[in-house]
């Protein structure tokens, strides 16, 4: 059953994908209301109301609860616990078992590989003794990341062609927390698929966009990408296989290597609208904002169809200098997300260049 108008949708996290979530939210005629500790979030900006309060705080929880028709998020670091509360009262989407899978990258990967999604080869790490033993494994190569709450290339260290020995006090560097160590994949390229999946089933994927990130952090998504149709087909397939394993509702991010043959990798996915998505706003009638409005409030999904090639690029830290010259440049939509300090690292926006379709 769809959501009448005038419903009222949750959003927990007030970042920048929770405010495109509101403005798509308030096209479709529903209202929306942020949970969020910091006060004028960017999303508290556009919504109908703001709860200040922590994320798994029980009187805002409830709160929002009752408050709302349905409720999503906007980051996959949301407690686990607090999703589940709530969807002891209110419907949740995505569900909380996607969030419980995609915080631990180990689980994320074990459970990749249980549907047959292929990802590189991982080694769990909780000491200097299994790291020196999973370099060993990976012959002295490996990238080792926290296995949960990284974020924008946080939380990584990258070993290279090293010994596999006298690695005392990596891990309480890394802060003595979980790790896990992946092999090194020699890709030619980074990809992303952006798809939905609504409540009758259905699944839209939008075409996938070539990434390319720097110090971790996205910078650019190109369209169309610089790979074979069949590789493109088996993202979109990869993609639609992790959704109905999940039963999930709503818009999910899915990353890939692609290898020199053409075939994929997982790297990692997102139970949310992605960054590397925001290109759809500019380049396709319905964007991934809107797509995921129309899943979680039991829409039909729109069409992903790409009207236009495009670029989009984020707008990070002092990149805001360049906004003059941008909102001067034709063919160029640019997104600002209200936030009031820029600094080194920080988006403050994105903005896409479309040309016709080749």
């Amino acid at each position: 059953m769809s959501l009448a108008p005038g419903s009222t949708i949750g959003i927990i996290g007030g970042g920048q994908l929770g405010r495109m979530l509101a403005m798509a939210a308030a096209r479709l005629g529903y209202r929306t209301i942020v949970l969020e500790p910091q006060a004028d979030s960017p999303a508290a900006q556009v919504a109908n109301r703001q709860i200040v309060a922590a994320y798994d705080d029980p009187a805002a929880l409830a709160e929002l609860a009752g408050a709302s028709t349905v409720v999503t998020y906007e980051f996959e670091n949301v407690p686990v616990q607090a999703a589940q509360t709530l969807a002891a009262r209110v419907p949740v989407c995505p569900p909380a078992r996607a969030l419980e899978i995609a915080q631990d990258r180990v689980t994320e990967k074990s459970f990749l590989n249980g549907i047959c999604v292929p990802t590189a080869e991982f080694c769990p790490v909780d000491n200097d003794e299994q790291l020196t033993a999973a370099l060993k494994k990976f012959s002295g190569s490996g990238v080792l990341k926290t296995r949960r709450m990284g974020y924008d290339g946080k939380g990584q260290r990258v070993f290279r062609n090293m010994e596999t020995g006298g690695f005392a006090g990596t891990c309480e560097a890394m802060g003595n927390v979980p790790l896990i160590l992946e092999s090194l994949v020699a890709f030619e390229r980074e990809i992303s698929v952006i798809a939905a999946r609504g409540q009758d089933g259905s699944v839209a994927a939008y075409d996938p966009a070539e990434n390319i990130h720097r110090e971790g952090i996205l910078r650019t998504s190109t369209l169309p990408a610089a790979i074979a149709p069949d590789t493109a087909s088996a993202a979109k397939q990869a993609a639609a296989k992790i959704l109905a394993a999940l039963d999930y509702v709503g818009v999910i991010g899915v990353e890939f290597f692609v290898l020199a043959d053409g075939s994929l990798l997982a790297n990692e996915l997102a139970p949310r609208v992605h960054n590397s998505g925001h290109w759809t706003e500019a380049a396709c009638i319905v964007s991934q904002f809107e797509q995921h409005i129309r899943a979680i409030a039991g829409l039909p999904l729109g069409s992903p169809a790409r009207h236009s090639d495009c670029v989009m690029e984020n707008l990070i830290g002092d990149d805001m200098l360049k906004v003059p010259v941008l909102l001067a440049e034709p063919g160029v939509m640019l997104h600002l997300y209200g936030k009031a300090e820029s600094r080194p690292g920080r988006k403050m926006g994105h903005f896409t260049r479309i040309e016709r379709r080749r």
